[in-house]
Formats: structure tokens, C-alpha cells, sequence
């Protein structure tokens, strides 16, 4: 076990993958000789060369039209979209080409493209630098959509994402790449969890807090917190938005019977929404009060100064949790 920042695991992990299919390629802007604006692909382009490793255009619609081009032609491109709010120049490549052609083509043609987005807020970054677009992927059909939210799975998720055949978008909570944790680099990916399963991070019996990316460590924080109020939490971090692993999010709903989504993203409209609407159909029976959800307000991101009462935090995620057990 090696102890890795999120970012670093995600550099050996992208390293593993073009290591190991010589079809594999980064490119995107400055992910070169700079090794990207949070350095994730630090010291690539050096061991891999500048035809491995290519830094593009400042043209998000170029680089993955390119890799569209290249993934026909036999090569497994990962992209990289320098912030979130960059990528919806790239936003019709990717929703009318990416995600269509393998059912286009009846399944001939495949597009094992990986695109890396950093998303999220916590940074105290300028306007269109702390978005959080992953619903509006999850909506669009032929595309998987997953996020890691530690070091752990980010360093075997984004090798699974390497190596699948189905155009994925690869979110990576930039506030949580300085985090640190034990990462088994030595292991292979046949007994890491399949990047498409969701992960019980907190066992528990009294409520089910259902979460991804930057919000995993929060809500595991806030388990901890419930805990002294003799409240017994469940913690599931769904690492995979698009499909959801149903499944595992039912069993735990039933067996706790109440249910908090918390996402960084706004409310109105988010994944929030279609993981309540599927909860309530499904386990409706057991449910001892609403699904609730918990988001970012229904604005614009707003200046950084202001980013601590916009985003969800410890105290927003207990109050639901204590508005849930009100009812």
C-alpha cells in the first residue's frame, strides 16, 4: 500500500493505462510539458513521448472531434477538459457523436473514449471553473458517466474507464485531489469493484445518505457526527451516476427506510431527483418518510466568496438528516 494524494493516484493510474495498450493516448490542453493545471498528468509526456501525450489546442470541440476521429481509427483516447465549464463548446460532440455512434452502427463501431473532467466547487476559483454539469450526461443515453472520491478508486477507476469499449465521462472532485489515502499500486484491477457498482462506505441501520465525488467525504464526516447523536447512518458513495447501481441504493433504502441524496449540484433538475423518483417507486413500502435531497441552490455559481454558503456542507446534510427522522 502506498499513501497517495487523489491526483497522484490518478497520474499512476492513467501511467498503468498506457502501459498497458499502446493504443492509449492523453491529450487535452497543457497536459503536457505543463502535466496539467493540477499536474495530474505530471511527467507523461516525458516518459511517453510528445505523440502519447499531446497537448492540443485551447478548442474542447477539436479535441474531442480529434478523438472521435482517432477512436475510429483504432486508438483509445483520454481527453482532458481543463475545467468543467470548459466543456460545453465539446458538449454536441459529445451528445450527439460520442454517445450515439456505437448504437448508430448497431454496435460495429465502438468509441472507447475517456473524457476527464474536474468538476465541483471548494476551490475558490473564478466564474466557470466550479461546475458541476454531470446530470446533464447522465441524461444523454449511450455514454457512462462515474466519479470517484478517494484516491483508492480513482486510481483503478480511471484505468477500468481506460480499457472499457463505451465512451465514458470520468468526473475527478477537484477539491478533493490534495486528499490523501492508502492506495494498493501493486494489485491488478480483477479484485478492485467494478467501476459500474456502487460501494457501502459506512454501514448502518437508520438512514441511507447516498453520495459521489466531492461529497463522500462530507457525508462520511457526517455519519460520524450522527453517530454521537446515536443516529446510525449508511454512507453509499455511487462512484457510478450513468447507470446507477440500483441494486445496492434499494437494499440499503429498505433496510434503513429513510433516504438523503447529496450532490454538489443544484437541486432543481440533478441526479438527486432521478435517484428520490426511483427509491420512492421502488421501495416505497418501506420507506418511513421522503426521499430528501440535498444541493447547491438554484443560481449560478457564485463569486468564491460566497462558494461556503452556496455549496452543501456538514451542517445542511444533518439537518436533513434530522428533518427526515421528523416525520
Amino acid at each position: 500500500m502506498t499513501t497517495l494524494t487523489l491526483s497522484r493516484a490518478l497520474n499512476e493510474g492513467l501511467r498503468k493505462a498506457l502501459e498497458a495498450n499502446a493504443k492509449a493516448l492523453i491529450m487535452g490542453e497543457d497536459v503536457g510539458k505543463l502535466g496539467g493545471v493540477f499536474r495530474v498528468t505530471d511527467g507523461l509526456q516525458k516518459d511517453f513521448g510528445e505523440a502519447r501525450v499531446i497537448d492540443t489546442p485551447l478548442a474542447e470541440s477539436g479535441i474531442i472531434g480529434t478523438a472521435i476521429g482517432l477512436a475510429l481509427r483504432g486508438y483509445r483516447p483520454i481527453c482532458e477538459i481543463q475545467f468543467d465549464g470548459f466543456i460545453f463548446p465539446a458538449f454536441d460532440q459529445i451528445v450527439s457523436q460520442l454517445a450515439k455512434m456505437r448504437y448508430r452502427s448497431r454496435g460495429a463501431v465502438k468509441l472507447p473514449i475517456v473524457v476527464r473532467v474536474p468538476f465541483g466547487g471548494g476551490i475558490g476559483a473564478v466564474e466557470h471553473h466550479s461546475e458541476s454539469p454531470e446530470a446533464l450526461f447522465a441524461h444523454t443515453p449511450g455514454l457512462r458517466v462515474i466519479s470517484c472520491g478517494d484516491p483508492a478508486d480513482a486510481y483503478t477507476m480511471i484505468q477500468q474507464a481506460a480499457s472499457s469499449d463505451d465512451p465514458v465521462l470520468f468526473f475527478e472532485p477537484k477539491r478533493r485531489y490534495w486528499d490523501k489515502a492508502e492506495v494498493d499500486t501493486e494489485g491488478g484491477l480483477a479484485a478492485a469493484l467494478p467501476m459500474d457498482s456502487a460501494r457501502v462506505l459506512v454501514e448502518g441501520s437508520d438512514l441511507t445518505l447516498l453520495c459521489y465525488g466531492p461529497m463522500v467525504r462530507t457525508c462520511a464526516e457526517a455519519a460520524v457526527a450522527a453517530a454521537s447523536d446515536g443516529r446510525s447512518l449508511e454512507v453509499i458513495d455511487l462512484r457510478s451516476l450513468a447507470p446507477l447501481d440500483v441494486e445496492t441504493i434499494f437494499a440499503s433504502v429498505r433496510k434503513t427506510g429513510r433516504c438523503v441524496v447529496v450532490h454538489e449540484a443544484v437541486v432543481t433538475g440533478g441526479l438527486g431527483a432521478e435517484i428520490a423518483a426511483q427509491v420512492t417507486q421502488e421501495c416505497f413500502y418501506s420507506l418511513e418518510a421522503p426521499v430528501l435531497r440535498v444541493g447547491a441552490y438554484t443560481t449560478p455559481y457564485p463569486p468564491s466568496r460566497l462558494e461556503e454558503h452556496y455549496l452543501p456542507d456538514l451542517d445542511r446534510i444533518l439537518d436533513a438528516v434530522d428533518r427526515s427522522f421528523g416525520y
